[in-house]
């Protein structure tokens, strides 16, 4: 079965990079989700004033990903203990954020975070929102496969554990 969700984890190019190259991730799309103005561009969302967050859209299969093992990526591939923030990356755009579609994705979103605070690795406490999906945006063309288009340095890593 397909499913999708949306993760904002600071830039979304490296999310990006990241899970494309993951068994069982379908298709990503970078955009923005989450705010209050239709069909906002990417410099409105720098801006801070849309209320959007840079998100990636994950499609995924769940004969061979659950959503849990996807959220593990999530966590491993960002700082989720950081508020409006990744790295250098400054602004609430970049918070830590899983948008569900569904009750299984919001319980097990849910689950994991209380995991992620128990195992205290970082420690202190998640700062990931989860949020129900509202209506998602695609960012522009030059942001789709950015890495991929700009080979270099990436901006995220994915660690081993959490």
């Amino acid at each position: 079965m397909e499913k999708q969700i949306y993760l904002g984890a600071g830039c979304f190019w490296g999310v990006q990079a990241i899970l494309q190259r993951i068994d069982g991730i379908l298709e990503t799309e970078v955009g923005y989700i989450g705010g209050q103005t239709d069909a906002p561009t990417y410099k409105e969302v720098c801006t801070g004033n849309t209320g959007h967050a840079e998100v990636v859209r994950v499609k995924y299969d769940t004969n061979i990903l659950t959503t849990e093992s996807v959220l593990d990526l999530f966590l491993r591939l960002h700082d989720p203990t950081q508020v409006n923030r990744q790295g250098v990356d400054i602004g609430t755009q970049y918070r830590s954020e899983i948008f569900f579609t569904d009750d299984e994705q919001k319980l097990t979103s849910q689950k994991i975070l209380e995991q992620f605070n128990l195992k205290n690795s970082f420690g202190k406490p998640a700062a990931t929102l989860v949020t129900e999906a509202t209506q998602f945006w695609s960012g522009e063309d030059y942001h789709q496969n950015y890495f991929d288009k700009n080979p270099g340095h990436l901006c995220h890593t994915l660690r081993e554990v959490w």
